[in-house]
């Protein structure tokens, strides 16, 4: 195609609005060469990965191919969406409106749009005229919209349809109190937050923090201070630390959590993302999410959730600059920090992920779950002295405030026992495992170790078998159980759990060695000599590679005496 000519064909096509201009920006032009199959199939490539900005460049330059594609439209709507680009997804959205495509996301944006702008009167339009998202949603909407312009009697209507609907219930109820709470009303959402116009809520945090400034705003600040020490115990984030510190000063809180319709409709989006979450795929979720980041871009909870979404993904860098637009000030910075040295982590920049977590400890010395971040990341880099350390000052600031969690012991646990200090190891897991008694990871782990050393089996398969009992499906646990009976000698009941931890785990190298081992020792020598090629073709470390290997030349039997350990026979007898 010529492009000149094709230029002049597009805006034609796309009454009047420059859509490929919008989407390509400064994108060279030679990539508009591509054939629209071509592109297309790249950017459902690169959409399966979750790579919203490759995938949005390539719709582009398929739509400039073929700009009145439907299915090219909506799923560049949906990468623009999902990369935070809502200047680019406008247009398409309106397109498709114009074509009269019906489409939810198209819809969204538009009405998203207007809520931008502030024009109610145009959602309102907007929705009696069916351009709509769904029953819950454009419910909820239009009530907020209907505040502002002054039908509060008519948004309180449409509330109460939206509470008696089946399954929005909830919904309804807390926006009805965030709305009639920012209109001075603080007494009748007080009502609503406390159970007294029907089922009590399920207290979400942002639900929390609501509600105690609603309760302050009614000089019930002992009231606020429970609610809020109540929900956020004894480690509280700074934004709940922060509020505390105010209610026990006798401070007077003013009620920001929603101030205007707009930030109203945000929160729409943002709860509907919450209750989406886990339940839906992460990709439709993170549209709801995004939506209410566009409303509200200081929403917080917003962005965090956009980023853990994009995160899960597997969207690295975008989740990485997500997390970054929370501002230093913000009370929510330090769970941004925490999440994007994850992010940072998860994309090959270990060293930068533990600056960041060192100078947040620096910053925030008196914050254990800090501590606990960092230790976690140190452990996971196999930095196993620097984990108890940080883990150490972590449980010091938590027994301060009411003792620690069952998971830091057991963490500062694992951290000891790759250091050999197993007596400390031993103290921590059995200390994770008196707060939290059924906990499956403290049990698999402390009952793994001493089958590792070859003490304590009959406690360690009880251990196990509990932790099997508790999680059938994991191959790790499963492993152990086998293990656990091999170390004990009982041979012929180790090969059915091994033979099923593979099934469960199949290209974990030390699974696959140990399943070896336990042929090996019931006659089926061949087998075990397969089960440890393939623990090999797995990529075990160095010195479990080198052992497999003896192994394949002169058989278990050979090693175990090489060893010093005892014969296969012998082992049955042992404790």
């Amino acid at each position: 195609m010529d492009f000149g000519r094709g230029w002049s064909v597009i805006l034609r096509k796309t009454k009047g609005i420059a859509l490929v201009a919008i989407l390509v920006g400064q994108m060279a032009l030679p990539a508009l060469g591509e054939s629209v199959s071509g592109a297309y199939l790249a950017a459902r490539q690169a959409g399966k990965q979750s790579d919203f900005e490759k995938a949005a460049d390539y719709y582009a330059i398929a739509l400039a191919r073929d700009p009145g594609n439907p299915r090219l439209l909506e799923n560049a709507l949906l990468s623009f969406i999902a990369m935070g680009d809502f200047e680019k997804a406008l247009p398409i959205a309106r397109k498709m409106a114009a074509d009269g495509r019906k489409s939810q996301m198209a819809n969204m944006v538009i009405l998203g749009d207007l809520a931008r702008r502030e024009d109610y009167t145009a959602i309102l339009k907007s929705l009696e005229e069916g351009e709509r998202i769904g029953p819950l949603v454009d419910g909820l909407l239009k009530a907020w919209a209907e505040m502002e312009t002054g039908r509060v009697s008519d948004a309180l209507k449409d509330f109460d349809q939206v509470i008696a609907a089946k399954g929005s219930r909830a919904f309804g109820l807390y926006h009805k109190a965030l709305a009639i709470a920012s209109a001075g009303d603080f007494a009748g959402a007080d009502k609503i937050f406390a159970g007294k116009a029907g089922a009590p809520l399920r207290m979400t945090r942002r639900g929390v923090i609501a509600h105690a400034e609603i309760l302050s705003q009614l000089e019930r600040n002992a009231d606020a201070l429970k609610l809020v020490e109540t929900a956020f115990g004894s480690d509280p984030d700074p934004l709940a630390e922060d509020l505390r510190a105010r209610l026990k000063a006798g401070e007077r809180l003013p009620f920001r959590l929603v101030t205007s319709p707009r930030e109203g409709m945000a929160e729409v989006f943002y709860t509907l993302a919450g209750a989406l979450r886990g339940e839906a795929g992460d990709t439709y979720t993170l549209i709801y999410s995004r939506m209410a980041q566009m409303l509200d871009p200081e929403h917080a909870d917003a962005t965090l959730m956009t980023a853990q979404l994009l995160e899960r993904l597997g969207n690295h860098d975008l989740a990485i600059e997500t997390y970054k637009l929370i501002p230093p000030d913000d009370p929510a910075r330090v769970t941004a920090e925490i999440g994007r040295a994850e992010a940072m982590r998860k994309a090959g920049r270990a060293d930068a992920a533990i600056e960041v977590l060192e100078q947040l400890a620096k910053a925030f010395p008196g914050l254990a779950r800090v501590h606990v971040a960092l230790g976690d990341i140190y452990r996971q880099e196999k930095q196993f002295g620097k984990a108890a350390k940080a883990y150490g000052r972590a449980i010091e600031l938590a027994e301060k405030t009411g003792g620690a969690e069952w998971f830091i012991y057991y963490a500062r646990g694992i951290s000891y026992e790759r250091l050999g200090k197993w007596d400390l190891s031993e103290a921590d897991l059995r200390k994770a495992l008196a707060l939290e008694p059924d906990q499956p990871n403290v049990l698999n782990y402390l009952g793994y170790s001493l089958v590792d050393r070859n003490v304590k089996l009959e406690e360690a398969l009880e251990m196990i078998r509990k932790a099997v009992a508790a999680r059938p499906d994991d191959g790790y646990i499963r492993d152990s159980l086998g293990w656990a009976l091999y170390r004990m000698g009982r041979y012929d009941e180790a090969v059915k759990h091994m033979e099923r931890a593979v099934e469960l785990t199949a290209t974990d190298p030390i699974i696959n060695d140990h399943l070896g081992d336990v042929y090996w020792a019931v006659g089926r020598h061949r087998e075990a000599q397969v089960q440890w090629h393939r623990a090999l073709s797995f990529d075990p470390e160095e010195k479990e590679r080198k052992r497999i290997r003896r192994k394949l030349e002169i058989g278990l039997d050979a090693v175990l005496e090489a060893e010093g350990a005892k014969p296969l026979a012998m082992s049955n007898n042992e404790n």
